[in-house]
């Protein structure tokens, strides 16, 4: 570990106090402590309230317990991967102003806790269903079968069992990462379970768009932020924003206001891309579990339900269109879901497509509209639209699919209405997964703050380099969550650091730059190993 007393700051004015380290083994406060889980109890209580009027609203008696019992045990798992996720990469957050001194680490923690929790419930979904999408549809229309849950099971308990393991060793590796990776492994080792090869159980084209994310993600974060602080040398020439702190000193209070503006930003960044990953699984074993409840939006407003009809029917008419000349008999869906596992555009396609568009609508316009759905037919009509939905993004994208602009644009469209009754997220998910998120961050922060405020470059960080990784981090953060693509704030911040000490001739600590290196090749492989072994056996055992 560099001894950061061992390197003075110096400025135009001569030699100042070597920085402190900051104090990390100061405990919190008990009244912070006492405030802090009485949130977390209410939090806890309204999660379970809002389950129970859930399931009533549906009107269903309830007639044996054991889905529930399933529904706390996968929930658990679940927001264990987030409360990990907390304290693995939210620490990153905060380690740039506890290490300036701007902040106290307790008062960092817990502010970062708090934006968290607020960039979770004001994210928009499309991170965690772009997640969800790489799954294998067969398991995804099957949730609640054992296959369902030894999936959920396998990929949530990889992805932890790794976070914690570099954790240990205070090593920053991404979440997403691993997530993304436990996600592949369940698809391949499906696929060859199902006696198909392996890379079929895998929509590589949306993995490769992932990959891209999260491979030029931590590039955008070294370059940018060492740009950044290049240009804030030439602009800003205040000396005091490009010196570290002196001693256990606090920051000019514009410098410390630009640094606690940047932890903020990242904070909610980082809530609302990292917490959506648990929230796309969460829906599924809710959809698995509790279907009547959850498997279809039922807020959607009974006055939207002619614009659907119309939607649906233009749908059917474009893609039956394609079709003219081929006749199904029978079940539509085997061709469909062949379709949507292979990618390839067969006779049967677009006709069955056709007959499946056609059965949505008329299930929605049997019943008058989605809430007044009878319970048994909750499920498959879920299961056609999600069906429906995925076989008409994969046509959109195909080379071969004879479609111009306007058709494109009227199978958006109804893919809009699709997407709105089957990818939803529900108030008390969010604060579920918020609270683990933000727990997490309080709990276990310190590893991983040490890591990148101290191992990485070979001087203490300045206030403008910690200003600028941050910045970076926000905003990349931001973009991707935008674009519905999930990244890792580990690798873009801790880049971004490096990034500024390279940018300042300050040095980097090769040793920790190895290992970072190594934590980011072998992620991927581990994940899918370890993740394709777990669902292996679950699938044994279920």
């Amino acid at each position: 570990m560099t001894d950061f007393t061992l390197n003075p700051a110096t400025d135009p004015g001569g030699p100042v106090q070597p920085a402190a380290r900051p104090n990390l083994d100061k405990g919190f406060n008990p009244l912070t402590l006492i405030l802090f889980f009485g949130v977390l109890a209410a939090g806890l209580v309204f999660v379970g309230y809002s389950i129970y009027a859930d399931v009533e609203a549906t009107g269903v008696r309830v007639t044996t317990y054991l889905p529930y019992v399933l529904l706390l045990v996968a929930l658990l798992i679940a927001l264990g991967f987030e409360f990990v996720n907390g304290f693995h990469d939210t620490a990153n957050a905060v380690a740039t102003v506890i290490y300036t001194h701007s902040l106290q680490p307790e008062l960092a923690v817990m502010w970062s806790g708090c934006f968290n929790f607020l960039g979770v419930l004001f994210s928009t979904g499309a991170v965690a269903f772009g997640i969800v999408s790489l799954l294998p549809v067969e398991l995804i229309l099957q949730v609640g079968s054992s296959a369902g849950f030894a999936m959920v099971f396998a990929l949530l308990i990889a992805a932890i069992l790794w976070n914690l393991g570099t954790w240990y060793f205070g090593l920053p590796a991404s979440s997403s990462h691993t997530l993304i990776g436990s996600i592949i492994g369940v698809g391949v080792a499906n696929a060859l379970l199902r006696g198909r090869d392996g890379t079929s159980g895998v929509d590589w084209g949306k993995a490769t768009e992932i990959g891209y994310a999260l491979l030029l993600s931590p590039l955008v974060g070294f370059v940018c932020a060492a740009v950044l602080l290049l240009l804030l040398k030439f602009v800003v020439r205040n000396p005091k924003l490009y010196t570290a702190p002196e001693g256990n000193k606090a920051p000019p209070l514009w410098i410390r206001g630009l640094l606690i503006a940047t932890c903020t930003g990242v904070s909610f960044a980082h809530g609302s891309n990292d917490g959506q990953k648990g929230m796309g699984l969460i829906m599924l074993i809710l959809i698995g579990t509790v279907p009547t409840a959850y498997a279809l939006n039922r807020a959607l407003p009974d006055s939207q339900v002619a614009q659907f009809q119309q939607a649906s029917a233009a749908a059917a008419g474009v893609i039956g269109g394609k079709g003219a000349g081929y006749a199904i008999i029978g079940d539509p869906r085997p061709a469909v879901t062949q379709y949507v596992s292979q990618h390839k555009i067969a006779e049967a396609t677009y006709p069955a497509l056709a007959v499946l568009v056609k059965d949505v609508g008329d299930q929605v316009e049997r019943y008058g509209s989605i809430s007044k759905l009878p319970a048994e037919a909750v499920g498959n009509t879920r299961n056609d639209m999600y069906l429906a939905s995925e076989a008409i993004r994969f046509l959109m994208k195909d080379k071969e699919n004879d479609l111009n602009s306007d058709d494109i644009a009227t199978l958006n469209a109804y893919k809009g209405w699709l997407d709105a009754a089957t990818k939803f997220i529900p108030t008390w998910v969010k604060i579920a997964v918020a609270i683990a998120l933000g727990l997490g961050t309080m709990i276990g922060w310190k590893r991983i703050v040490i890591t990148v405020g101290e191992k990485i470059g070979k001087s203490h960080l300045t206030y403008a380099q910690g200003a600028s990784a941050e910045l970076v981090a926000a905003a990349t953060i931001g973009a991707a969550d935008m674009f519905g693509l999930p990244v890792s704030t580990t690798h873009v911040l801790s880049s971004g650091v490096a990034g500024t000490m390279a940018a300042n001739g300050s040095g980097l600590q090769m040793a920790t730059i190895r290992n970072l290196l190594m934590a980011w090749v072998l992620t991927l492989p581990a994940a899918i190993l370890l993740s394709g072994g777990l669902y292996f056996v679950f699938s044994r055992l279920f």
